[in-house]
């Protein structure tokens, strides 16, 4: 797999996968009539298939009729959707299908099916039936398994932080205690260095603690980034003062301007600056954020924001990426006449959709005069944004909106486009 394809797994496939998570977490059954599946690469599926079977002949004896029904439906439903499937697919299969309720109270539940094509392969054979889905492994598939422990050191503060996928943070801050160099009055030199020299060493131990805690115990990080001003970081390695495991793990060693929290800060844009971990999602909404916004404000014309101005540009075909951040608030909604097709598009807020679609449905067709065959169809903006850019070519990124790039993004509205070519004014 490519590395343009990766990182559309991570933004736009992503999002969509942890929205169907928070979807599936939602639906509760009136009882154990909610079936998962989990089915690893190298499972048959003729295997699968016959296991399903069997369960549908032992859910004949659930007492309640209806439950039994759904259940049954449920099952057949599974098995008739795996025979579009002559083997297991390369990372798996994972199926949720049940009564879902759909609010009209008991007995009006639909059968409905979420096929996922999961992130990393399947370890599990699963099949459960329950009145919730199981979804655990799945949001585990979620998590990034490669966390990067960052250390900022110098002989007054530390600042400890961990940098995963797409998203870095910084856990603990320590500060030393430790006076500077001059010594204090009533005191010779040699007595006073002697005295910093093991308050330092204190120090260092302490900070080597809260690494093996932080780095190993709670985040298990598959290496470190080690930095800070000044010699100290370098003495702090030389001198073997972290545990073992980490010291062994040192992927690079940076100068910085800063220690403490700033300078894990300024250690995450030196890793993006000098090309390291650029397997990292986070260091490519960096380089994609900063394009971006150079060229909102150079003038050119290239880079626009606003959701009405990028989504005109993706019609015009002359958008050439898209960025918007996963917590966007808008939606599209269109009002479509059954009577003659004709079709209104509105993009709103989530907090106005209610009253948006009221005014909308209770006003006639403008086109055929028609009210009562009017019809209204929400769709999630990010995924008609994906339908525009498929259309036209364009890439589509989604962004954290919990990261530094995603909160410069809300401030531009949350959506932006760089452009092919700049839009004419007539």
């Amino acid at each position: 797999m490519s590395s343009s394809s990766q990182i559309k797994w991570n933004s736009v496939k992503r999002y969509k996968l942890n929205k169907m998570i928070n979807k599936l977490g939602s639906i509760s059954g009136h009882g154990t009539e909610l079936v998962t599946v989990y089915i690893p690469p190298k499972r048959p599926i003729y295997d699968v298939m016959s296991q399903l079977k069997n369960e549908a002949g032992t859910a004949s004896n659930i007492k309640s009729d209806l439950t039994r029904t759904h259940v049954q439906d449920a099952l057949s439903r599974t098995i008739e959707y795996l025979k579009l499937y002559k083997e297991s697919p390369e990372n798996g299969l994972v199926i949720f299908c049940g009564a879902i309720p759909t609010g009209k109270g008991l007995g009006t539940e639909k059968i409905e099916i979420f096929p996922v094509d999961p992130p990393k392969p399947i370890k599990i054979n699963l099949y459960r039936c329950d009145d919730h889905f199981w979804i655990d492994h799945l949001k585990d598939m979620m998590k990034d398994d490669k966390v990067i422990g960052i250390l900022a050191i110098d002989t007054q503060e530390a600042g400890l932080g961990i940098l995963t996928g797409d998203r870095w943070e910084v856990i603990e801050s320590l500060t030393s205690g430790v006076a500077g160099k001059h010594r204090q009055g009533g005191q010779s030199a040699r007595r006073f260095e002697r005295l910093r020299d093991n308050e330092l060493n204190e120090y260092y131990r302490r900070v080597a603690d809260y690494a093996q805690k932080i780095f190993i115990d709670d985040y298990n990080v598959k290496g470190i980034i080690l930095g800070g001003p000044g010699p100290t970081k370098d003495y702090f390695l030389r001198e073997e003062y972290l545990d073992y495991r980490l010291q062994n793990n040192v992927i690079a060693v940076l100068d910085s301007s800063y220690s403490g929290s700033e300078g894990v800060r300024e250690l995450i844009d030196k890793i993006n600056e000098q090309g390291i971990m650029t397997e990292y999602r986070l260091m490519e909404e960096k380089k994609i954020i900063k394009n971006f916004i150079s060229e909102v404000y150079s003038g050119n014309g290239l880079g626009i924001y606003g959701i009405f101005d990028v989504i005109n540009s993706l019609k015009n075909g002359i958008a050439d990426l898209v960025i918007v951040t996963d917590d966007i608030t808008f939606l599209r909604l269109e009002i479509k006449c059954n009577k003659c097709s004709h079709s209104q598009e509105r993009f709103i807020d989530r907090g106005d959709l209610v009253s948006v679609k009221q005014d909308l449905l209770a006003n006639p067709c403008p086109s055929c005069g028609g009210i009562n065959d009017l019809e209204a169809i929400e769709q999630d903006i990010i995924e008609f944004l994906e339908e525009l850019t498929m259309m036209t070519g364009c890439r589509l990124e989604v962004l954290s909106g919990k990261t530094e790039e995603g909160i410069q993004l809300a401030s531009l509205g949350k959506i932006g486009a760089m452009l092919r070519y700049r839009a004419s004014n007539t």
